[in-house]
């Protein structure tokens, strides 16, 4: 048990799904897995833990932003033992090749932020996925025929469409980098992983657009990601 998460060590799983938003947790539980228990409730950050197809897995809420993705990838990498996270999120599109929809698999999070010098001293703002991760994910795509789209995220510490000047935003970017999309936990999970040593994926489902202005509602964006969830669980 931490201050943060009240279930025991034998509670949670060695692969956690991991969305943002605690009712997205709630309703992966409730329409993917069976067996499913609820596991933790403290700051009704739900996580449970069931079976998808016999394969014994949790499903954790994360919270928004890298300060609250950073506490519970790290305590359920160093106190409960888990090796693989996937996080399961909803991101806005930097492409005008993308539309709503459409499922990221990301390759490296860039932050402007300093989380990682906050936790170790660090200068460094770029964080990779899990190769083996990334491969098995792309491989159940291929067999499930989703069209799964590699590329970069931002990861904000500020909500995008607060941003001043988006553009400037924009132009700032490495240009070595494909950045086609913007989330705000990406890069707090791999950099977490990296610290610690475990494995770390991301999975984004585009909800809005920065050119074609498409988006959608919060209660929809909650229910509509089922492609995203589908291809974790059967990587799983």
């Amino acid at each position: 048990m931490t201050p943060h998460n009240e279930a025991k060590k034998e509670d949670i799983a060695d692969i956690v799904l991991m969305p943002g938003d605690p009712l997205r947790a709630k309703y992966i539980a409730e329409n993917f897995l069976t067996d499913f228990k609820l596991i933790n409730s403290v700051r009704n950050m739900l996580g449970y833990t069931g079976y998808y197809k016999g394969k014994r897995l949790t499903v954790f809420a994360s919270g928004m932003g890298m300060p609250s993705m950073g506490i519970y990838a790290y305590e359920l990498y160093k106190f409960y033992d888990v090796k693989s996270i996937i996080r399961l999120g909803s991101c806005g599109a930097y492409s005008p090749d993308l539309n709503i929809f459409d499922t990221i698999l990301v390759n490296t999070s860039y932050t402007e932020g300093n989380f990682a010098y906050a936790l170790e001293g660090a200068n460094y703002h770029r964080a990779y996925a899990s190769n083996e991760l990334n491969s098995a994910l792309m491989n159940t795509a291929k067999k499930l025929n989703i069209n799964l789209i590699s590329g970069d995220v931002l990861c904000s510490e500020v909500f995008d469409y607060y941003v001043k000047d988006l553009d400037a935003l924009i132009a700032r970017f490495p240009k070595d980098l494909n950045i086609i999309g913007a989330e705000m936990e990406s890069f707090a999970l791999f950099y977490t992983a990296k610290y610690l040593n475990k494995k770390a994926a991301c999975l984004l489902t585009v909800v809005d657009s920065h050119y074609k202005k498409q988006e959608i509602s919060a209660e929809y964006r909650e229910k509509s990601l089922n492609t995203m969830i589908k291809l974790a669980l059967e990587t799983c």
